[in-house]
């Protein structure tokens, strides 16, 4: 085997991790909207819509931990593998499900999926373990531009894998799963073949005679947080764009789908919507570096009221409107993701700072598996409409702790 400066292997390793999330975006991605219409076909409520999403997102929280684990066990290249094999897995339960309307093997299937956005998470990580200081964002956003490319690819496969699964006599739904089954197999492959060394084991490896840190607890963790009001601002801020983010999201489809919207245009909406999540991340960086964490927050919670607005007000059969609201949906996500886990990271002592990132997340996706699921109640005893409200007014309250938090720090 040919060795590798470090330079060129940071490289190597930044290339291949980013093919992996492309891989794992255009597989994923497409199976939001997709997943959202097929528990609504099987059960014939729009109210159980949101469980799809629900049950993937909790699938990503619950295997978030174990996949840390074999990280620290066996590094970068099993715990990938594992996530992104368990999605296959999984994909091919949710078309089993889907073709026989079978909503225990759809969700089980949609649960297993979520292990493949986990390890899509763990990816970004493993993109700075030997990476140098003055490169680590480059590298990172290297990665997440990855993420971008596959997951506003995602969506719009939705047709043409739904007339693929209509030609073998499925349903048409069930199309984006075969998509999600084998870029995730691509994945698996990619990971195996070419992410060696592995990153996190050689990183062990040139750290070597240095004492461990030891590992804290997520209990002691949360109460690190609580003892510092920035800290759980930054939590909440990432927390609350994410509910707002994924419950909105989840119930757009459902929503269009009334005006009997193509899924061609369905997943052109998607699409709008990631494309807003990810394509202006090093603006929204920049931005958060040169005004700081809190206004940039701030900038996001504006934009996130008025998605919540847009959207609320735009009829079903509007695509071009729900358009508008879905992209300002994700770049108001953007801006309190960015800022607000920037700002965690600068306000907790640096011992604590591994623990409180990763409690920061588990409460994101719980949010957000919380947020799809409240989605689909609101959407069924309500309305679309009273959902995006209902979600504005939760931004809203995090907009008012905001400029008490500046009171506070001028005080």
């Amino acid at each position: 085997m040919k060795i590798l400066s470090p330079e060129a292997h940071q490289r190597k390793i930044v290339r291949v991790l980013g093919l992996a999330q492309v891989l794992n975006g255009i597989g994923v991605a497409g199976t939001v909207a997709a997943g959202s219409l097929l528990v609504s076909s099987i059960t014939k409520s729009d109210g159980l819509s949101g469980l799809a999403q629900t049950i993937s997102v909790l699938g990503a929280a619950v295997m978030a931990l174990p996949l840390a684990r074999l990280t620290q066990s066996g590094g970068r290249r099993l715990a990938l593998t594992s996530g992104y094999s368990i999605g296959v897995v999984g994909a091919v339960l949710a078309i089993f499900g889907g073709a026989n309307q079978n909503l225990f093997f759809m969700l089980l299937g949609a649960f297993m999926v979520g292990a493949a956005s986990a390890s899509g998470y763990q990816a970004r990580f493993a993109a700075i373990d030997l990476a140098t200081p003055e490169k680590r964002s480059k590298d990172l956003s290297f990665v997440v531009w990855g993420s971008t490319i596959g997951a506003v690819t995602g969506p719009n496969l939705m047709e043409p894998s739904g007339v693929f699964a209509a030609a073998l006599g499925l349903p048409k739904l069930v199309g984006p799963y075969f998509i999600a089954a084998f870029t995730l197999a691509l994945s698996v492959v990619v990971i195996q073949l070419f992410l060696k060394p592995d990153p996190f084991l050689t990183a062990n490896k040139v750290a070597a005679g240095s004492s461990p840190q030891e590992q804290k607890s997520m209990r002691s963790a949360l109460k690190h947080i609580r003892e510092y009001p920035l800290a759980l601002f930054a939590i909440a801020s990432v927390a609350i764009g994410h509910l707002a983010m994924v419950s909105i999201m989840v119930m757009t489809p459902v929503h269009m789908a009334h005006s009997d919207a193509s899924l061609q245009i369905i997943g052109f909406v998607i699409s709008v919507h990631v494309l807003g999540m990810y394509a202006f991340s090093p603006i929204v960086g920049a931005m958060s570096d040169k005004f700081g964490r809190v206004k940039t927050i701030q900038v996001g919670i504006l934009i996130l009221i008025a998605s919540a607005l847009i959207s609320a007000l735009a009829p079903h059969h509007d695509s071009f409107t729900l358009g508008i609201g879905l992209f300002l949906l994700g770049l108001g996500w953007s801006f309190t993701l960015i800022a607000g886990s920037t700002l965690l990271s600068e306000t907790v002592s640096l011992e604590m700072r591994p623990s409180t990132q990763g409690a920061s997340d588990l409460v994101m996706n719980l949010m957000g598996a919380g947020g799809a699921a409240i989605g689909g109640v609101i959407i069924g005893f309500f309305s679309y409409a009273a959902l995006c409200y209902a979600t504005g007014l939760v931004v809203v309250a995090l907009g008012i702790w905001s400029f008490k938090l500046k009171k506070q720090k001028r005080s």
